[in-house]
């Protein structure tokens, strides 16, 4: 992006100005800024082909979160969402943040898992034998499905072999290992399963059950970190305020819950607006959160040496830019230019970072204001807006609700026929 993300003030800014400076920022076209002035952007012809039985579409709100600097990058952040003040409160976040260098992030190799489910062998441990002595073919036979992915530097790179006991009986499944590069995989992943099935049901006399990609894709990691002194916290009170919150979801799995889902809050705000499988995401991070057979937070919050805050996050990462709803949906292909994003690793990156943001967002607030109180300021708009009021009517309601501290959908209605019975 050309400029800076910390801009003060973006959000008094009208819809008009705003999305003139996300369009000289990134570099949009006047026709993709156009875009983004259009409620209807996926036309029903789109959406008809991408699923099935297509009546119409269901917008949602597309927002920027402002402020983040990442790798030492300035970034615009698109988020998809209906929650009041996810964007806002990520925003927030990031601008606390810059303050010590901005969110690091890494992580590891595209790798995405594909299993194979091998039952009524005699005798296991032999099948598991044949099967790692046979790899190479495997591998072999797995990457002749996609030559352009081996070309690219991709493809099937390893096999794995367990035994599991199970509620039928013993079964042994086969992990194919693919590195998958910027796609998020189902598709080259359950080709190549499908495609070694028979091979192995020869070599191990059993018969395949089930070929398909694992939604628990652990070897597929991103990661963001952050330091926060704490004079940019308010002091020590309010670092230990933050490592004692985060400690409750670490001995607790119902606490644990709840701060994981404020994590996924930015996760699958980004993940909607780029086109993901965010039901994918959320899957494989839930299953890793509970990966040592308690459910744990996916972030840590410790304060070090010098008494500042250091959060990290390390979550599972199944994105891609290759193929799905990315390459179709015009505003996903216009989110990942706002984002400035080029590999699907890259993209994940940038999601890990938002979800620390988010998730450090939701601590704060837990631990000074309360949740309630700053969301239930932004709720005040919907509510209005469900009772009827438009434009300047709206603001008004949401103003008198929050001054009176009653944001209820009855009060909402009162207040439009007062207000409107005035005029």
């Amino acid at each position: 992006m050309k400029g800076t993300s910390r801009v003060s003030g973006f959000f008094k800014l009208t819809i008009a100005e705003r999305v003139e400076y996300i369009r000289k920022a990134c570099g949009l076209t006047p026709e993709e800024a156009e875009l983004l002035n259009r409620a209807g952007n996926l036309t029903v012809e789109t959406a008809d082909r991408m699923i099935e039985n297509v009546i119409g579409v269901m917008p949602c709100p597309l927002g920027i979160a402002m402020n983040f600097m990442i790798d030492g990058q300035d970034r615009l952040i698109p988020m998809a969402i209906e929650e009041p003040s996810v964007v806002a409160a990520a925003s927030n976040a990031a601008k606390i943040m810059r303050g010590g260098g901005g969110i690091i992030t890494s992580a590891t190799d595209p790798i995405m898992i594909g299993q194979i489910q091998v039952l009524g062998t005699k005798e296991p441990e032999a099948s598991k034998r044949a099967i790692l002595d046979h790899s190479k073919e495997i591998l072999t036979m797995a990457n002749d499905q996609d030559p352009f992915l081996t070309k690219v530097g991709g493809g099937a790179k390893g096999v794995e072999v367990n035994i599991l006991d199970s509620p039928t009986g013993r079964m042994v499944i086969v992990h194919l290992l693919v590195d998958v590069r910027d796609a998020m995989g189902a598709n080259a992943v359950n080709t190549m399963c499908e495609a070694v099935a028979p091979f192995i049901e020869k070599i191990t006399g059993g018969r395949v059950c089930l070929r398909i990609i694992s939604n628990l894709a652990d070897r597929r990691l991103a990661r963001a970190g952050v330091t926060i002194a704490r004079e940019d916290l308010g002091g020590d009170e309010d670092v230990n305020a933050i490592v004692e919150a985060w400690s409750f979801a670490a001995a607790d799995p119902y606490r644990a819950a709840t701060h994981n889902k404020g994590i996924m809050n930015g996760v699958i705000a980004v993940a909607l607006a780029t086109g993901q499988d965010h039901r994918a995401l959320e899957a494989g991070a839930h299953a890793y959160a509970a990966r040592t057979g308690r459910y744990l937070p996916l972030s840590t919050w410790q304060r070090n040496q010098k008494g500042d805050l250091v959060g990290t996050l390390e979550m599972p990462m199944a994105v891609g830019l290759v193929g799905g709803a990315t390459k179709v949906h015009p505003v996903a292909q216009l989110s990942v230019k706002i984002s400035g994003v080029k590999t699907a690793t890259e993209l994940g990156r940038i999601i890990a970072a938002v979800g620390l943001a988010q998730n450090f967002a939701a601590l704060r607030a837990l631990t000074k204001e309360g949740i309630q109180l700053g969301h239930m300021r932004l709720h005040a708009r919907n509510l209005a807006s469900a009772a009827g009021a438009q434009g300047e009517l709206a603001d008004k309601v949401a103003e008198a609700m929050v001054r009176e501290k009653k944001i209820r959908f009855d009060r909402a209605k009162e207040l439009v026929e007062e207000l409107r019975s005035q005029k």
